[in-house]
């Protein structure tokens, strides 16, 4: 066999003519299109020069307005300049990804917006919920109309990175680092009849459009607005950093208003609907003078130490969790209810997660003594059970530098928690290999000062191992600890025996074995399909956006293209590269020169996450 299906395509139909293509002539319909290496720009009436004459030529004629390195299109009247990096060859292709670079004199932003990375971020938020707002309300997102035939319009739809509630890192809008410049990252979706190029209306698209499109987002904008959204993202991540020096892990304000719409849509529940605001136990209560504004905010702190949420069912409890376990990002868009609600961002929530692969986990303090001698100290499985699955991944986290573990009684394997008495009459010790949570928690907070904190339902004996229990009353909160310890004092229940978790066992990452083979899609936040392979994120629940997985699949391209790493790494040292990396060059350095404006920066726990699940026999292995 040889050349392949691109050779297949240029004999049949000829070289750089695309598919339906025609070696002679230019007219309409049947222009072929002769590749040139990248133009050096210019202007935008170059542009339009450009776009004109390859009106009604082949597809691949876009491949025209690829520009070299730092060159593209200057619009003279508004100031912009646009490039392109690689355009699509194709109308059903991936829609083309654009750069628009509005120089620091035309934004004239004010400097206390941007000068430094926390700021740069806050501003570049801002104007993303702008840019993607205005979007829709024009309608330039949608598609050319024109019948539905094959020979009808297609494309010209712009499409922009959508902001969740929190406010991240992202490749969409950035501010360039020690400029000003304003950089937007998008996709234009090439118009097209047939598979041939529509050049008017590319045209319209490229200077009208996206000209009232920046116009109405980026030029008039309200400065003390943006300095104000600045300044409650500076203070909610100022606070975050507060937490460990004040003994905490996480922080609740007073007020804040934390059921969510529904489980699709993160925003937050219609006043209408008459939340309950939050409000703190007096014993927890702590206060905080918020340094940008001064403003002092109050709420309820979690101490560090054990944890547990208690209450009848639909009174809170798991919606009480949902906001420390998604405090871990500092920082909500103001208005969304639950600003300034912040946790260590070192948190992590585990559960079972039943058929997840695991490989090469030391998971003997919880699993040890299987039938069949199954080694349980360096454990691999492409199908886990809810309890071998739930022990990998709270050891995972640990060995990911987690200090402090989210957990709810509904998502894990009760086996994996808590064996009562007379369950152990039934049967003996010896014939289980499963050790409870319960047994550890106190070593893990002893001696490794991981912190706890759980949903409880049904599992009083918890009581006995708790340092702090909280209960959810209609969806309002009473520190319950003298009540609960009260309750164990009166208990006839054995004690719980206190286990020494032991040591970590830190494992080796093989590069080779992250090599995709094959294309990298993201079809929901919750999968990358990874060459041969997948990779199911759908249990790794502090995944908050789809970009953030679309960047958590080119961490791993990154690392197989030889990134960070030699070819056999410690996981952690891969992960501390990887970041290192992204904190040095931004999130542009995982597809340079692609123009990718589809990244949210993920934590490095959910990268470590997407590690451990790849399906490939060998790809982590202990030292």
């Amino acid at each position: 066999r040889s050349g392949g299906r691109g050779e297949f395509y240029k004999n049949k139909y000829g070289g750089g003519a695309g598919r339906g293509g025609n070696k002679g002539g230019a007219a309409r319909g049947g222009g072929s299109y002769q590749s040139r290496p990248a133009s050096t720009g210019g202007s935008y009436a170059d542009l339009q020069r450009l776009l004109q004459g390859i009106d009604g030529r082949q597809y691949p004629a876009y491949h025209s307005l690829e520009t070299v390195t730092g060159k593209g299109w200057f619009h003279s009247n508004m100031g912009f300049t646009l490039m392109f990096g690689r355009t699509q060859s194709d109308p059903f292709a991936p829609p083309t990804r654009a750069r628009v670079i509005l120089p620091k004199q035309r934004m004239n932003l004010p400097p206390d917006t941007y000068s430094n990375k926390l700021q740069s971020i806050a501003t570049s938020d801002f104007l993303l919920r702008r840019l993607y707002q205005a979007c829709r309300e024009m309608g330039a997102d949608n598609s050319l109309r024109g019948g539905g035939g094959w020979k009808s319009p297609k494309g010209g739809d712009i499409q922009i990175l959508q902001p969740t509630q929190h406010v991240l890192e992202q490749s969409a809008v950035q501010i360039a680092k020690g400029q000003g410049d304003v950089i937007v990252q998008l996709t234009i979706n090439l118009p097209a009849r047939g598979r041939t190029v529509l050049g008017a209306e590319a045209y319209e698209i490229f200077d009208n459009v996206l000209s009232q499109l920046i116009q109405e987002a980026l030029f008039n904008i309200s400065v003390p607005h943006l300095q104000d959204h600045v300044k409650i993202v500076e203070d909610q991540m100022w606070l975050q950093s507060q937490l460990d020096d004040v003994g905490l892990i996480a922080f609740i304000r007073n007020g804040a208003i934390l059921p969510r719409i529904s489980g699709v849509d993160d925003g937050p529940m219609p006043m209408q609907e008459q939340p309950t605001p939050f409000q703190s136990p007096a014993t927890l209560e702590k206060s905080f003078v918020l340094p940008r504004t001064g403003e002092n905010v109050t709420g309820m702190g979690v101490p560090k130490g054990i944890t547990l949420i208690c209450g009848g069912g639909f009174h809170g409890k798991s919606t009480l969790l949902q906001a420390i376990q998604w405090g871990v990002y500092g920082a909500k868009v103001p208005g969304d209810g639950r600003e300034f609600c912040v946790t260590n961002p070192t948190a992590m929530k585990v559960r079972a997660e039943d058929g997840r692969s695991v490989q090469a986990v030391d998971i003997s303090s919880f699993i040890n003594n299987l039938p069949f001698d199954k080694d349980t100290t360096c454990f691999s499985t492409s199908d886990a059970s809810g309890s071998t699955s739930q022990a990998s991944n709270i050891v995972e986290a640990i060995e990911l530098g987690t200090k402090s573990l989210l957990l709810d009684e509904d998502t894990c394997a009760g086996n994996c928690i808590f064996r009562d008495e007379k369950m152990k009459l039934l049967i003996a010790n010896d014939k289980e290999p499963i050790s409870p949570f319960i047994n550890y928690v106190g070593s893990l907070k002893r001696d490794l000062s991981i912190s706890t904190v759980m949903v409880v339902g049904a599992i009083g004996e918890l009581f006995s191992v708790a340092d702090l229990v909280l209960v959810m009353d209609s969806y309002r909160c009473e520190d319950a600890t003298l009540r609960a310890k009260d309750i164990v004092r009166g208990s006839t229940s054995q004690p719980i025996p206190s286990q020494s978790f032991g040591n970590i066992k830190n494992r080796i990452v093989v590069r080779d074995k992250f090599d995709p083979n094959g294309k990298v899609k993201t079809p929901r936040r919750g999968l990358i399909v990874y060459g041969d392979t997948e990779i199911d994120l759908s249990s790794v629940e502090q995944v908050v956006s789809f970009c953030q997985t679309t960047a958590i699949s080119a961490y791993l391209q990154k690392l197989a293209a030889g990134a960070g790493a030699n070819s056999k790494q410690p996981l952690l040292d891969v992960l501390d590269a990887l970041d290192g990396l992204v904190d040095s060059q931004g999130l542009d350095a995982l597809a340079v020169s692609q123009f990718h404006g589809g990244f949210t920066r993920p934590r490095k726990m959910e990268v470590g996450a997407a590690f451990n699940r790849i399906r490939r026999k060998g790809a982590v292995h202990q030292k």
